[in-house]
């Protein structure tokens, strides 16, 4: 009987305190430390390489991608995890491109109680772009990139869109090897040539092999003595008297390396097709490219003249 009561009382009491307790207030309990994460908290990418994925399309033909972007950044993500050469961290903004300070918003941003301070460029160790149009950079922005690449001897890869990026600012067309200039046949098929068949990035493809794809032609300032192209369209099956074709020396690449200052810099424009996106080849090509910008591979760029077909 005398342990029945007790029970009760012990009962009583818990129920007593919990209806007189108040709920938490936002921001009760012990605060995180100033500017940085929570207590407790691990970064899963610690001792990975990491890659900033930009696939912001707000700024260009957002319909004419948007489906390609986002399928692309699950497959190179399935890639970098499976092979482990590299984290992704997927953005669909800008905002992480810079080396200055990034924060959290409402009371978290700057000159709240608890500032949280966000990543930035320095965290990376590369950077895609899948991007199109203007973007919504600021000049720093731009120079801060130009700087991780060029200075800091960082990596960068751009997919199909990104030589239709930042026309606005001409260092970054350096930085990339060359401005879109349209594309003449739309999406189409036809083979292709692959001029240096060393690069890892180009292990799945091989000479005659026909791709479907919205094949871009490039301007200045595309040179063949700043890039060296891994591979080329094979333009004796397309229609070189289409209006829109302005290259008069039938030379379409479809991959380059090149350097930029201390860093190294990958482009194809292939990718525009979701099911591109499946294709062991693309996948192959775009896995190895990041590779070898994070430096986990090795490769020198060798600009040549273009080979006979």
């Amino acid at each position: 009987m005398l342990k029945a009561i007790g029970l009760i009382g012990v009962l009583s009491l818990a129920l007593a305190g919990s209806a007189s307790a108040q709920p938490p207030q936002p921001g009760a309990g012990p605060s995180p430390p100033p500017g940085g994460p929570p207590r407790g908290y691990h970064d899963p990418s610690e001792g990975h390489k990491r890659v900033l994925f930009v696939g912001d399309v707000q700024t260009g033909v957002s319909t004419a991608h948007d489906w390609s972007v986002s399928h692309a950044a699950a497959v190179l993500e399935r890639l970098g995890r499976e092979t482990g050469a590299y984290d992704l961290y997927i953005r669909s903004d800008e905002g992480l491109i810079t080396k200055g300070k990034t924060y959290g918003s409402g009371s978290y941003g700057p000159g709240s109680p608890h500032p949280a301070v966000g990543r930035n460029l320095d965290y990376f160790d590369a950077v895609v772009f899948y991007t199109n149009g203007p973007l919504q950079m600021t000049d720093a922005q731009e120079h801060d990139l130009l700087a991780f690449v060029h200075d800091d001897g960082k990596g960068f890869v751009g997919i199909h869109t990104a030589t239709a990026t930042l026309t606005q600012f001409p260092q970054y067309a350096d930085m990339i090897g060359a401005h879109f200039d349209n594309h003449p046949w739309g999406i189409t098929t036809a083979p292709i040539i692959v001029e240096d068949p060393k690069w890892a990035a180009m292990a799945r493809f091989k000479t005659g092999m026909p791709l479907t794809d919205e094949f871009y032609q490039m301007s200045d300032p595309y040179k063949r003595g700043d890039v060296d192209v891994l591979m080329r369209l094979d333009t004796r099956s397309l229609d070189l008297t289409n209006k829109m074709v302005h290259r008069t020396d039938g030379d379409f690449p479809m991959a380059w390396t090149k350097t930029y200052g201390k860093g190294r810099v990958f482009y194809s424009p292939l990718g525009h097709p979701v099911a591109a996106w499946d294709d062991p080849r693309i996948q192959t090509m775009y896995l190895e490219a990041i590779k070898w910008a994070l430096g986990e591979t090795g490769g020198e760029p060798h600009p040549h003249p273009m080979s006979p077909p």
